[in-house]
């Protein structure tokens, strides 16, 4: 398999972590988001992926996009150890939780979205952070146990973790998410999680390196 990602990037880290998780060994390919222009608009990677977006994953002869449909194809193909509960109920929450980050916060502050805002772009990142925040604490008051659904890393786990450290970027106070801190800092102590971060990448500047 050859991964295309950025190390900042929180959907390639979701993937990157899924990849960790089931113990598929890959190559990865940097594709530098701010650099040139933004390396995902070159000719050569739209081919990849008409969207212009990381990652994208060349796996089994198929390339896929989209960070939530290659979780997905990991989880059919490599089911060991897995990220959806076998309970169609939590299963259910799983992918709730994680929809209400893929499609509810991250996107409202990508890259492409806060070169629009100017210089707004920090107070707009806060603000779409935060009401997603504010929903998604009191969905896990219901659903955590020592993770986001229960006591298994599931995928809703996969997008909470790197959307608390674009959080952080944006200097959001997490003082009033309590749960999420608490699932988070659960999440990072395991290894794949570990591994898969923005600090410990190939692409990672020397300066942000951990």
């Amino acid at each position: 398999p050859i991964l295309y990602s950025y190390f900042r990037s929180s959907c390639s880290w979701r993937v990157r972590i899924a990849l960790a998780l089931k113990g598929i060994s890959y190559d990865l390919v940097p594709v530098n988001l701010i650099k040139d222009g933004g390396q995902q608009f070159s000719a050569e990677f739209k081919a990849l992926n008409p969207m212009q977006q990381v990652p994208a994953l060349k796996i089994d002869g198929i390339t896929l996009s989209q960070s939530l449909a290659i979780i997905n194809y990991l989880e059919e193909t490599h089911p060991h150890p897995r990220l959806l509960p076998q309970d169609p109920k939590k299963r259910a929450q799983v992918r709730m939780i994680a929809d209400h980050i893929v499609s509810g916060i991250q996107p409202l502050q990508n890259l492409s979205v806060l070169k629009q805002m100017g210089e707004k772009k920090m107070e707009w990142a806060q603000n779409c952070i935060t009401s997603g925040f504010q929903a998604l604490e009191q969905i896990l008051q219901h659903t955590a146990g020592r993770y986001c659904v229960g006591d298994e890393v599931s995928m809703a786990d996969l997008c909470l973790v790197p959307q608390v450290a674009n959080a952080e970027r944006f200097k959001v106070d997490m003082g009033p998410y309590p749960t999420i801190t608490r699932i988070n800092k659960a999440l990072l102590e395991l290894e794949a999680f570990k591994i898969s971060h923005p600090s410990r990448q190939p692409d990672t500047p020397a300066e942000l390196r951990a």
